[in-house]
């Protein structure tokens, strides 16, 4: 397995970053400010974008896996990478995901806890967006302190 930033040419991984966030229009306000890596292990398995969202706080804006490799372990080993790689540079290391009890629970296992809510967060979209079959409304904000 092997992890490595992407500087250049980002969107030709847009496949993959709109498993995760499926408006491009959306990931376009983040991906070029952000710091994009893949996770490479016999081809690209997974990607992220984080951005620095000033005093201390490093959001992770975007993770997304291959749907066939998607519980083996790859976006956890990223959110591992980001603790070790930007603790030394941040306080806080933050999430905004849709509320749904897989993705939640996901985050929580990686060691986020509950920070916040943005009411109507994703009645930005310009179509409605479901996740495990939920509508989705607010984004709720997780917090992990690095």
């Amino acid at each position: 397995m092997e992890i490595e930033e992407i500087k250049n040419n980002k969107k030709r991984f847009l496949p993959l970053l709109l498993l995760a966030d499926e408006q491009e229009s959306m990931i376009d306000r983040y991906l070029e400010r952000g710091t994009f890596y893949i996770l490479k292990d016999n081809g690209v398995k997974s990607v992220c974008v984080v951005t620095d969202e000033g005093e201390g706080v490093l959001e992770l804006k975007n993770l997304a896996t291959e749907p066939a490799f998607q519980r083996s372990g790859y976006g956890k080993a990223l959110v591992d990478f980001l603790c070790r790689t930007y603790q030394s540079r941040y306080k806080i290391l933050q999430v905004g995901t849709g509320e749904v009890k897989e993705g939640l629970a996901f985050y929580q296992k990686c060691g986020f806890s509950y920070s916040h809510r943005v009411e109507g967060f994703f009645l930005q979209y310009d179509h409605p967006i479901y996740d495990h079959g939920v509508l989705l409304r607010d984004m709720i904000y997780l917090r992990k302190y690095l």
